[in-house]
C-alpha cells in the first residue's frame, strides 16, 4: 500500500523542537525538512539523476530563510528538469558558468580588452586614447555593462541616433566602425557566435566630404605678406612658414623633436607612430626650413619640442590648431585652413611637372615602397631634394624676400 504524506505547514515547521538526534518532516515528492539537534532547519530534496540513475541529494537551503513556500517552487523546479532528462544540479552549474562567463564579457570590459590589445600594435596612444574616449562618452553609460552575447544591433543604433540627430555624423561613422571591431574580437575569441553590428553604419546618414579649405598657388603672395603683417607670436610665425615649408599636416608640424631633426644631413625623419600611414617619414629640409630651425635654435633648443607651449607646463609642443586660428584671425576663414598649405603645395608642385609619385610620397600618402621600381634610394632622395628646395624657393619668392622669416 503507497504511503501518503500529508504536506506540512508552518505551524508544524515552527513548532518542530529539536530532539537528541536529527530527524525529518516530509512534505511529499521528494522535499523534506531536515531537523537538527542544535535546532537548524534544513530543506532538502532528493532525486534520481537522469545521467547516474543514482539517487541524489540536494540541499535548498535553511528555514526561515527559505520558506515552505521557496521550497515547494524549487522542488517542482527541479522535478520539472528531472522530467526532461536534465539533471537539476548540472543545470545549476551551467547557468553560474554562463552568468560569471556573461559578467566577464559585459561590452565595456570586452572593448577594454580589446584596446589593450591594441596597445601591442602598431597604433599611436593618441588613437587610442580618442577611441577609448568615444565609448566613454557615447556608448558605455547606455551599453557598457551589457554582456555582448545579449547586445543586438538595434541596441548600438539607438545609442548612436542622438548623435546623428545632432549632424555628428562622421563621428557616428567612425564609432560605428570601433564597435564592429570590438565585436569581431568577440566572435574570434568565443564570446558570441556572429557579429551583429556588421551593417549598422548603413542605417545612419552619410557625411558629405568636403576638402580642406585652401588657395591656389597664385594667391600665396596673399597669405605670406598677411602672415609677415599679422600681430601674432615670433614662435607662432616660424611654426606656420615651417608647416608651409615642409608640407606636414598640422599635427607632424607641431610636434616636432629636436632629436627627429638631422642638421648635418639636412632630414627630418617623423616615426611611424607619429604618422597617419604608421610609416617612418623623411623629409628633405630646404634651405627655408632650415632657416626656420635656426631661428628657433636659441628659443626652443634646450627644450624637447622644436615648438614648446608657451604656457606651462613647457614640456608639451604649441597646439595643432594654433595654425588655424592664427589664419582666422588675418581674415582666411572659410579660404584657408592649416591643411590646405599641403593642397597648394601639391598643385604648385603637379603644376611644375614634378613626378607624381614623388609629390604623394612628399605628402605621406604613400609608402616609398611603391616607388622603388622607378628609383633607387640615392636618386628617390635626390629627386625630393630638388623638389623640396624647388617649393622653400617658390615660397621664398612669393614672400618678396623681406617678408618670410626664411628668406635671405
Amino acid at each position: 500500500m503507497v504511503k501518503i504524506i500529508k504536506p506540512l505547514n508552518d505551524t508544524q515547521i515552527k513548532s518542530a523542537k529539536p530532539e537528541e538526534k536529527d530527524f525529518t518532516l516530509s512534505d511529499g515528492n521528494g522535499l523534506y525538512l531536515l531537523v537538527k539537534s542544535n535546532g537548524s532547519k534544513i530543506w532538502r530534496f532528493n532525486y534520481i539523476s537522469p545521467d547516474s540513475k543514482k539517487r541524489t541529494l540536494v540541499s535548498f537551503g535553511s528555514y526561515p530563510e527559505i520558506t515552505l513556500l521557496n521550497a515547494r517552487q524549487k522542488r517542482d523546479e527541479y522535478r520539472s528538469l528531472v522530467s526532461q532528462g536534465v539533471d537539476p544540479q548540472q543545470h545549476k552549474q551551467s547557468i553560474q558558468i554562463q552568468t560569471k562567463k556573461e559578467k566577464d564579457n559585459t561590452f565595456y570590459k570586452v572593448a577594454e580588452r580589446w584596446l589593450e590589445q591594441q596597445n601591442s600594435r602598431d597604433i599611436t596612444s593618441g588613437t587610442i586614447r580618442r577611441i577609448k574616449n568615444s565609448f566613454v562618452n557615447y556608448i558605455y553609460p547606455i551599453l557598457g555593462d551589457i554582456p555582448v552575447s545579449q547586445l543586438k544591433a538595434k541596441d548600438f543604433i539607438e545609442a548612436l541616433k542622438p548623435l546623428e540627430c545632432a549632424g555628428k555624423l562622421d563621428t557616428v561613422k567612425r564609432i560605428s566602425q570601433r564597435i564592429n571591431r570590438v565585436m569581431t574580437y568577440a566572435v574570434n575569441n568565443d564570446l558570441i557566435e556572429y557579429n551583429p553590428t556588421g551593417k549598422i553604419g548603413a542605417v545612419f546618414k552619410v557625411a558629405h566630404k568636403q576638402n580642406m579649405p585652401s588657395l591656389p598657388p597664385s594667391e600665396l603672395p596673399r597669405v605670406m605678406k598677411a602672415i609677415s603683417l599679422a600681430s601674432i607670436e615670433l614662435q607662432t610665425r616660424c611654426l606656420i612658414e615651417w608647416q608651409l615649408l615642409t608640407i606636414t599636416r598640422p599635427i607632424e608640424a607641431v610636434s616636432a623633436l629636436w632629436s627627429e631633426i638631422d642638421l648635418k644631413n639636412e632630414l627630418w625623419t617623423i616615426p611611424a607612430e607619429k604618422m597617419k600611414m604608421r610609416r617612418d617619414h623623411t623629409i628633405p629640409l630646404n634651405k627655408q626650413a632650415i632657416k626656420i630651425i635656426e631661428i628657433m635654435k636659441p628659443i626652443s633648443g634646450h627644450r624637447e619640442y622644436v615648438f614648446p607651449t608657451l604656457k606651462a607646463p613647457f614640456n608639451k609642443h604649441m597646439n595643432k590648431e594654433t595654425v588655424n586660428t592664427a589664419l582666422k584671425r588675418m581674415g582666411f576663414k572659410g579660404e584657408l585652413v592649416a591643411h590646405g598649405f599641403r593642397s597648394l603645395a601639391s598643385t604648385a608642385l603637379n603644376e611644375h611637372g614634378f613626378d607624381y609619385d614623388l609629390i604623394e610620397v612628399s605628402l605621406a600618402h604613400v609608402d616609398r615602397n611603391a616607388v622603388r621600381a622607378i628609383y633607387n634610394r640615392a636618386t628617390y632622395l635626390d629627386k625630393r631634394r630638388d623638389m623640396m628646395q624647388w617649393w622653400g624657393d617658390f615660397v621664398e619668392q612669393t614672400s618678396q624676400g623681406n617678408i618670410s622669416l626664411s628668406g635671405s
